[in-house]
């Protein structure tokens, strides 16, 4: 059984995925959202990888250089060793400019012995649709595309040429490099500049960890989520994928397989809360920017998802030539969803320029932009909170009035009473009020089960639906509010499995889903721990967090009978909600073993 035992490696523009055995299954260049150069991960046969094999008798270990995304891959068989350091280059330069070019190093550090590897460096770029064409010349080898669209990569190296083309056995005797770039170099890149590019990556995401402010019990893992959130943090345009890759299924061998190298603003905003709370500031104003930048002023045209830069296309469409993760076709790129109306996303937004009011009140000098994106924001709720849409988990054939885009409704309604209020504009707040309450009857009386008095999927139904999880976290119902209890009391006795749940249990435009939804199964270890149950939250977190990977990474899902990791890796949302079940754990002094924790 294949799982998803991959590292990431990326530099903010675009990324890799490393598998346990050192191979580059998954590569995008220039851009996350460019064509494949790499995607065996999609297709064993055609897709192209870049690996180094050794003999049977060599074992592969694998970690992270420490709060970095730097990945050791060590090879050894007792007597020869190597380690492949693998980084995509990201550092600050002296004027000011963040360094991330489009390319993957590979820097091979020496152990002892003379081990032996070949290297078996087969880019097939264009989404691996019309074959590689090789060539080289006195400073690179060069795979370019034989027709279609025109795409090439160049590999520097300090290899013979020869070898690396034939796939030739070489021995490792002292350090050595390859760098695969999307552009031409203007200069011969050799050893000396490849440990530079190296030390200074490494510095660099060393001293972006060092600025999280909050300690928890479960700092490893909080730091590895962050690092992989800042890595999906788009350098062009502040964008933030929900992850790096496309088609990876929910479950083997059925279709849902969609492509998640765009930015939901529904995640994108919530990974800018967990970012400010961990003191990452940056990333929030620049994603601040993004959404101005995107959100049209006075129409009512906006989307849930957008490209990460102005020249992406989120029209959908299927690569037939590619057989799929573990033959899951189709494998898509684009996504349909981006034309969905979902109500909710007006209270995302909101909620987004709220918190952004808060930690930037001082230092935002756009505050007149936001102010009219708020009332057009709240002039589209006013307008269509009554509306069908198509919900959060986004069903395709069929609007309903689901509850929790209602909620968000009522949540858009109070955060922009909040941000009027800032601005002194009293008499806004109080007309965002009145229609505030009215939403919050509206759903109490209608999105209710009256026999459970628990939040149903959508109106006049009695099927649960995960989402409403979040009714305490966006303030509509206390934690101790019957309702809110009793909601996620049925939620966890209808939804979850082992520990795991699902997102809902009815069926949709593909039937019923069969997996586990990882962000889902955070957040009812969150309102366990909320309303009482602090020592079953606990242990299932930690249980929870034992299905990561080697690494500690998360996809989107995980299976309930064997719970390998399933969907597209690694998932921003996963990590998002990993970091705030860890920091709601750790800011109760319930997990501290005993007083003497307490003392200084």
């Amino acid at each position: 059984m294949q799982n998803l035992d991959y590292g990431i490696i990326g530099n903010c523009k675009s990324a890799a995925l490393v598998s346990k055995q050192g191979s580059i299954d998954w590569c995008c260049l220039p851009d996350f959202d460019s064509p494949s150069v790499f995607a065996k991960i999609l297709d064993k046969n055609i897709g192209g990888s870049f690996s180094l094999e050794a003999a049977d008798n060599y074992q592969i270990t694998q970690k992270y250089i420490d709060k970095t995304n730097v990945l050791a891959t060590e090879f050894s068989n007792g007597e020869d060793a190597f380690c492949v350091y693998d980084f995509m280059p990201r550092y600050k330069t002296e004027a000011g400019f963040y360094h991330c070019p489009p390319e993957v190093v590979r820097f091979i550090r020496h152990i002892k012995g003379e081990p032996e590897v070949m290297i078996k460096c087969d880019p097939r770029p264009a989404y691996a649709k019309d074959g590689t064409v090789v060539s080289k010349n006195g400073e690179y080898i060069k795979y370019s595309t034989k027709k279609g669209a025109y795409e090439s990569v160049y590999l520097y190296t300090d290899f013979s040429f020869d070898d690396v083309i034939a796939s030739k056995p070489v021995k490792i005797t002292t350090n050595h490099f390859l760098l695969l770039g999307y552009n031409q170099k203007l200069f011969r890149p050799d050893l000396d500049w490849i440990e530079l590019e190296y030390q200074r990556t490494r510095v660099y995401w060393m001293g972006w960890v060092s600025k999280t402010k909050v300690y928890t019990n479960y700092q490893k893992e909080v730091e590895r989520s962050s690092l992989v959130l800042k890595l999906l943090a788009y350098q062009k345009t502040g964008a933030i994928l929900a992850a790096a890759t496309t088609s990876l299924p929910e479950t083997i061998g059925e279709v849902r397989n969609w492509d998640y190298r765009y930015c939901w603003l529904r995640d994108a905003s919530m990974t800018i809360s967990i970012l400010t709370r961990l003191g990452h500031y940056n990333v929030a104003r620049r994603f601040l920017r993004f959404l101005l930048d995107i959100i049209p002023y006075k129409n009512e045209k906006i989307q849930i998802m957008y490209p990460i830069n102005h020249r992406g296309v989120l029209k959908e469409k299927e690569l037939p030539w590619l057989d799929g993760y573990e033959n899951s076709k189709p494998v898509r790129i684009g996504n349909a969803a981006a034309r969905q109306k979902q109500n909710d996303i007006y209270g995302i937004v909101l909620d987004a320029i709220w918190e952004s009011l808060v930690f930037f009140h001082d230092s935002i000098d756009n505050k007149e932009d936001l102010w009219t994106v708020t009332r057009t924001l709240a002039r589209h709720i006013k307008n269509n909170w009554q509306k069908l849409d198509s919900g959060i988990w986004e069903f395709r054939t069929e609007q309903k009035h689901f509850t929790f885009s209602k909620l968000l409704c009522w949540v858009g309604m109070d955060r922009a009473a909040r941000i009027a209020n800032f601005f002194g504009k009293s008499e806004e707040a109080n007309s965002y009020i009145k229609l505030r309450e009215v939403i919050k009857k509206d759903i109490l009386k209608k999105g209710r089960d009256p026999r459970t008095n628990t939040l149903t999927q959508y109106y006049g139904s009695q099927s649960i639906d995960a989402a409403n999880l979040l009714a305490n976290e966006y303030g509509f119902l206390q934690a101790s509010d019957p309702t809110y209890v009793n909601t996620v009391l049925e939620t966890h006795k209808d939804l979850c499995r082992d520990g795991l749940m699902y997102r809902y249990k009815t069926s949709d435009d593909f039937g019923t889903p069969k997996s586990s939804f990882t962000t889902c199964t955070f957040w009812m270890i969150k309102c366990l721990f909320f309303i009482g149950r602090r020592k079953e939250a606990t242990e299932n977190f930690e249980r929870v967090l034992s299905y990561g990977n080697h690494l500690g990474l998360f996809s989107e899902d995980i299976d309930f009978e064997s719970k390998r990791l399933l969907g597209n890796f690694p998932q921003g949302y996963s990590h998002i909600s990993l970091i705030d079940t860890a920091l709601t754990i750790s800011e109760s002094p319930y997990w501290l073993k005993n007083a003497d924790d307490f003392k200084p």
